[in-house]
């Protein structure tokens, strides 16, 4: 049978919870656009959304606010349970430290408000400074930074942060995802489910891209030629991140509503809006250069993560804690996933292809691929 070990075009799962369509550039949740959720329900009112159903009924954006609120007060009240040892870690360590101390029967909403309180914890201590304590009348893209940065920070840095969750908060079966379903549907916890997605999401070629992706940009600004640069990189055949998608390979929506919330920023994007300048030059360089060395080919578009990693850094977050922060959307999805799976979903198990040794005694009839190769 054919093998594909990327399972591309398999259909594991139905779902309500979002729509991508790389060919047309869609993407839509519970059937709203991106740009229809950053405008009218927020961040907390997109989870409402994703989780309707599945948490609860009537789930409101003023409901998963209140929920989320009392989420992060649980999750600053158990902070001693693993703050200690998770000092000193990078943050994506430190953050898996988090999740996997919550009990197996935590709620949905106490699952995803760990992860604000964590990174802000985390950020604080790293600068010598106490935790500061959610404040349960704020939204939670407003107090992650407040609660990062010590203190209020102005409307507009908070907007662009919850546009952002808006924008990544889910994406289909992605890999995470998966992950999420494939531990939900043993009926493991949902606790084990977000964990599993999160470990998944940490790698560089899902959610781990948005900080090396500024460290690229550095790189393209310090070889003083970006279009050399880039045609260097592309003839040797070197991975440029932030750029290509496997499913929006004709331009990603995402970061179009990124790009359009960091040029809202204005003024408070400071210092960001000489690099936003010159993220936009380098993707017209890759795109040339592109262009040159593979004629005939789709053009390799820019991704979400060059906005993305340009909006975090504006709003103040160092590069190594950009993927819990990402992680913070993401996790609204993973946890959406794995309770539809919980609710109608199989145990997922697939098959293998087995390609090895065959012991002396093998049945006459086996038909397996290694038999084949000795035969041949």
């Amino acid at each position: 049978m054919p093998v594909d070990s990327g399972l591309a075009g398999l259909v594991a799962a139905e779902t309500v919870l979002s729509y991508s369509d790389g060919a047309r550039g869609i993407l839509w949740v519970r059937g709203h656009t991106l740009a229809d959720l950053a405008a009218n329900l927020g961040y907390d009112g997109a989870v409402g959304l994703l989780w309707e159903g599945f948490a609860g009924e009537g789930l409101s954006r003023e409901i998963m606010r209140a929920r989320l609120a009392e989420g992060r007060a649980k999750a600053f009240a158990r902070l001693g349970e693993w703050l200690d040892r998770a000092t000193g870690r990078p943050p994506v360590e430190a953050v898996r430290l988090a999740l996997a101390s919550l009990p197996d029967d935590s709620a949905p909403a106490d699952i995803l408000a760990t992860l604000p309180v964590a990174i802000a914890a985390l950020l604080r201590r790293r600068q010598g400074a106490a935790p500061l304590a959610p404040d349960p009348a704020r939204g939670t893209a407003d107090d992650l930074l407040r609660m990062t940065h010590g203190k209020p920070v102005s409307p507009a840095l908070a907007a662009a942060l919850d546009t952002y969750f808006c924008a990544v908060i889910d994406n289909g079966l992605n890999t995470s995802a998966f992950t999420a379903r494939l531990i939900a549907s043993s009926r493991a916890s949902l606790v084990s489910a977000a964990l599993g997605a999160y470990c998944a999401f940490t790698g560089p070629l899902h959610g781990g891209a948005p900080g090396p992706t500024l460290d690229m940009l550095d790189e393209a600004a310090a070889s003083g030629d970006v279009a050399a640069w880039a045609e260097k990189k592309l003839a040797a055949g070197e991975r440029l991140i932030g750029f290509g998608h496997r499913v929006f390979r004709l331009g990603d929506p995402r970061a179009t509503l990124l790009r359009q919330a960091l040029e809202r920023l204005g003024d408070s994007l400071g210092p960001g809006a000489g690099r936003l300048a010159f993220a936009a030059e380098v993707e017209r360089a890759v795109g040339a250069a592109f262009a040159r060395l593979k004629p005939g080919r789709p053009p390799l578009n820019p991704n979400v993560e060059i906005n993305a990693a340009l909006l975090l850094d504006a709003v103040g977050f160092p590069r190594d804690a950009f993927m819990p922060v990402f992680a913070v959307a993401r996790a609204a999805g993973w946890v959406a996933h794995a309770m539809e799976q919980q609710k109608g979903g199989r145990l997922v198990r697939p098959s293998s292809a087995y390609i090895g040794p065959v012991p002396p005694n093998a049945p006459a009839d086996w038909r397996g691929s290694a038999q084949s190769n000795d035969q041949r």
